[in-house]
């Protein structure tokens, strides 16, 4: 089936029949990109919910779909509310949930802002998205993600405000502030408080529940200009993305097999709940060393010295670190990272 880029599906106050009874056929009713207006109490207003921009990320359309199927249709939220579903081609492909794109494609939430001649699609239909939500002006856009791999529900901001903290502890103790320039959505300016929560696992039922109450959450709160925290959120500042260098090898092992590239031990997504300290091992390297990997700031200065040496052959941290969406699979870390790092002052949280 070729891609229409260009479509978008509009749907208003959906019937339980356009829903399905649940949301796997849900998702499979829809032939593309989906947009669904809840009316609410005061209709001047909206608050937008981005899910699904990345097709293996289940738990926002999930969340939605019980949120919409369950709640008290006597009971208006106090907002009109915009759910926005991206990529239902990619999802849709059986095993559902499972690939991020569809292949020879590319990853939409790295096309926003920017427009290339290749995957000129992919472009289009980040542009659609993006007029998706400047269309209703919102007071405020939540974009609900999961990471490969377990992890800590965390969100990210590319400023932080009194509101930002708010819509974050809807969700989860910890935001980080970001300056990385990606193609994100979260990049863009929308006038509007905008955090995007990774709320765990994409195969975790808890990362379900984190994206369910934070929809109801964010549905009942009657002003969001005056949210109360519901609880302390610690702030961490401008992580950096642990990358291999183009055309090095990676692998996952227990012990030192010997491998070219690189190789992370193969339980390094433990480190996503307890960080790394200093000199920590965390994995091996081949005879180029340090050159295989590469962690880049927003000036592009590859500041890898900084955060970690060798130890023989051993890759090792030189601080004490804090490390975000860590995960063994394979092709996630090569395509985008082998995971998020700061440095861990024992003064910080």
């Amino acid at each position: 089936m070729e891609i229409d880029y260009s479509e978008i599906n509009y749907l208003q106050d959906p019937s339980f029949q356009e829903l399905h009874a649940d949301y796997e056929q849900f998702l499979l009713s829809m032939t593309g990109p989906t947009v669904i207006d809840v009316t609410g109490l005061n209709t001047n207003k909206y608050r937008v919910i981005n899910t699904l921009l990345q097709g293996d990320e289940p738990s926002g359309l999930i969340a939605l779909h019980r949120w919409l199927t369950t709640r008290d249709k006597s009971i208006q939220p106090q907002t009109n509310l915009r759910f926005i579903m991206c990529s239902v081609e990619a999802a849709s492909k059986s095993p559902l949930f499972t690939r991020r794109f569809i292949k020879g494609s590319k990853d939409i939430n790295r096309c926003f802002g920017q427009i290339e001649q290749k995957h000129q699609g992919c472009y289009e239909r980040a542009k659609l998205i993006e007029k998706a939500i400047r269309d209703v002006n919102p007071e405020m856009v939540i974009d609900l993600h999961n990471t490969y791999s377990p992890c800590l529900t965390f969100s990210i901001s590319s400023v932080i405000t009194i509101e930002t903290l708010s819509l974050a502890s809807f969700f989860c103790q910890t935001l980080i502030l970001s300056n990385l320039h990606l193609g994100s959505l979260m990049e863009q300016e929308f006038a509007c408080p905008f955090i995007t929560v990774e709320c765990g696992g994409s195969l975790d039922e808890q990362a379900h529940e984190v994206a369910f109450a934070g929809i109801s959450h964010i549905a009942n709160y009657e002003n969001i200009g005056y949210i109360n925290q519901e609880k302390n959120v610690e702030v961490i500042y401008r992580p950096l993305r642990l990358q291999t260098k183009k055309n090095i090898d990676l692998s996952y092992a227990e012990h030192d097999e010997g491998y070219s590239g690189v190789t992370l031990k193969n339980n390094i997504e433990y480190f996503n709940f307890g960080g790394a300290n200093q000199n920590e091992m965390i994995g091996w390297i081949d005879g180029n060393g340090m050159e295989n990997l590469q962690l880049l700031d927003k000036d592009g200065n590859n500041l890898i010295s900084e955060y970690f040496y060798t130890r023989e052959n051993q890759l090792v941290c030189k601080q004490n670190l804090r490390i975000f969406k860590a995960t063994t699979n394979k092709q996630a870390a090569l395509n985008d990272c082998l995971f998020y790092v700061v440095k861990h002052f024992n003064n910080e949280g």
